[in-house]
């Protein structure tokens, strides 16, 4: 049984470059992992904010939800299919960086490979790095491909 390595994908060039280094790592079984985000998060006010305009609210239709969900599984299958080792999918819903921590902790991940953007760079100004986040609070391996 090789290192179970845990890859967050969002559909980004670099989260698909993370897969593809982790997928040539010796001896692994990956688990290929996307977090739907339930939430907007306005900038500009502390807390969710939904378009609806109730703090914490849902913030889009059971469609846009399940659209969601299956293109992970969608990505998932696809990259899966690319491997040469072991891959599992897992889909979850909730903030990103707590949902793959939340998973690599219960789940006995030994490294987690992530990339540093997601699909939205300005993100990374406003919200702060899923990337970041996940590598300072990770109490396994992290490798941040750049």
């Amino acid at each position: 049984m090789g290192e179970h390595v845990l890859v967050p994908l969002d559909g980004s060039p670099k989260s698909v470059e993370a897969f593809e280094y982790a997928a040539s790592m010796p001896d692994v079984e990956l688990t290929l992992i996307t977090i739907v985000n339930p939430f907007d998060i306005d900038p500009l006010s502390p807390g969710y904010q939904s378009p609806i305009g109730k703090s914490g609210m849902p913030a889009y239709s059971q469609e846009w939800y399940q659209e969601e969900w299956d293109n992970a599984h969608e990505l998932h299958e696809e990259l899966g299919e690319q491997a040469n080792v072991p891959v599992e999918s897992v889909v979850k819903m909730g903030q990103p960086a707590r949902q793959i921590l939340v998973y690599a902790r219960e789940n006995d991940v030994d490294h987690i490979v992530i990339g540093t953007h997601g699909k939205d760079d300005i993100s990374k100004i406003i919200l702060g790095s899923v990337a970041d986040k996940v590598m300072r609070r990770a109490p396994m391996m992290v490798t941040v491909v750049r």
